[in-house]
């Protein structure tokens, strides 16, 4: 019988008796050095862990000859552990398991947050790409194990080269339950700043969403005249990625030809994040951010409290009719129809002023289709803009290229 038992981080005392007497009772004693020195007194025949495959090869002809074994291991054996290995290779009526607190069991009490909805990511001898799937998907808590290439610094360095939607604080908890534990918080750009510290090799990197709506002074005037990165922005929690990109915004505020003044109708504003960059060109131009969810609606408010856009009026649309109700634009944005682009057109065309401007953004080339077939139909003149882009992504000294998704947009006024 092969027993795996998980040491916790005060070494020898944190088995139980039960655990304590198996130990030192058992035949042959595997582990790592650090492992092993915590059992100096134990008489029999002991193993240091070097390589896992050498070493499984070992444990399974030792496990032949019916000896008593016993696997030392860090924390829960089932839990990024050697355990999982251990049930590829072995029957697992051969092994039993004696599991200890893990260390992210311990860095979540220590910051006092549940964590059994946390998702958590190994990147010990990994590829990062399951790390920077959780950050698009807008985790709302990421525990992360490192290692020594991946530091806490690389981690946020990667995160926020992604210019992700999210705002998150990060815990990195060093040596946990030992005199020298560290439990610091910090902003991800800050981290990613400390690029001469050195964190102890055995740490725990927590990303937490942080949930303040109002930027701060020294944020506030570090914001750039045109092009709010897009993580600035509060956005949707179940769809963090739905969102006018930072690039394809300043686009369509070049396609729209603004002038001081103006009314300006955002149709499908999603979270505002078009309107509010018309607003701070323009505080003399009235903004109608047009939203016909409530969802919508509440995090375009949010937005203009968060950026100081006074001049951005949030519209709740219940029926395309109430389009008629606001006064007529000198330009319109359309970003989001809810299939009913048509509709939205027809009003469109009675509505805007003389030498008036649309721009659409489509995603797809059947409303591309549909689009330039409306506008020839009713005369208007039209020029296409297709936006493919990609945002180059830090991986340590290396860079990798991530897509944004291309769209098109639609330039049109009257002849």
């Amino acid at each position: 019988m092969i027993r795996v038992v998980g040491i916790g981080l005060n070494g020898k005392d944190s088995l139980t008796t039960e655990v304590k007497s198996i130990v030192i009772n058992t035949s042959i004693l595997i582990g790592s050095q650090r492992h092993l020195k915590y059992f100096s007194d134990y008489s029999g025949t002991t193993i240091a862990l070097e390589n896992f495959i050498k070493d499984i090869k070992v444990l399974k002809k030792l496990s032949k000859d019916n000896k008593s074994i016993v696997v030392l291991v860090s924390g829960d054996p089932l839990f990024f552990g050697l355990g999982r290995l251990l049930l590829q290779e072995i029957n697992k009526k051969d092994l039993e398991f004696y599991p200890n607190l893990t260390s992210i069991q311990l860095a979540f009490s220590y910051i006092k947050v549940p964590w059994h909805d946390a998702q958590l990511i190994s990147i010990h001898g990994r590829n990062l790409d399951e790390l920077i799937l959780s950050f698009k998907k807008g985790k709302q808590k990421i525990a992360i194990l490192t290692d020594n290439y991946n530091s806490p610094q690389i981690i946020a360095s990667i995160y926020l080269s992604l210019s992700l939607l999210k705002s998150y604080d990060v815990w990195v908890c060093e040596n946990l339950g030992r005199v020298d534990q560290k439990i610091n918080c910090f902003s991800p750009q800050k981290l990613a700043d400390l690029k001469q510290y050195e964190f102890s090799s055995l740490n725990i990197v927590i990303f937490l969403e942080n949930n303040n709506i109002a930027l701060n002074t020294q944020e506030y005037a570090q914001l750039p005249v045109l092009g709010i990165r897009d993580e600035h922005f509060l956005t949707f929690k179940d769809r963090p990625g739905l969102m006018t990109k930072r690039e394809v915004r300043i686009a369509i505020l070049g396609e729209l030809s603004l002038q001081p003044k103006q009314v300006i109708w955002d149709i499908g504003a999603g979270t505002g994040s078009v309107s509010i960059e018309i607003s701070r060109l323009s505080n003399t131009s009235k903004v109608y951010a047009i939203e016909k969810t409530a969802v919508g609606i509440n995090i375009i408010t949010k937005n203009c409290k968060r950026f100081r856009t006074y001049n951005v009026v949030p519209f709740a649309l219940t029926n395309l009719q109430e389009l008629y109700e606001l006064p007529s634009p000198d330009r319109i944005f359309i970003g989001g129809s809810g299939g009913k682009l048509i509709e939205i057109l027809e009003i469109c065309q009675q509505k805007l002023k003389e030498n008036g401007i649309i721009t659409i953004s489509l995603a797809t080339v059947e409303n591309l289709g549909m689009s330039i077939n409306w506008l020839k139909n009713n005369s208007w003149n039209y020029t296409l803009l297709s936006i493919q882009l990609s945002r180059s992504l830090a991986i340590a000294n290396l860079t990798r290229l991530y897509p944004i998704n291309p769209v098109f947009l639609l330039r049109a006024n009257r002849r």
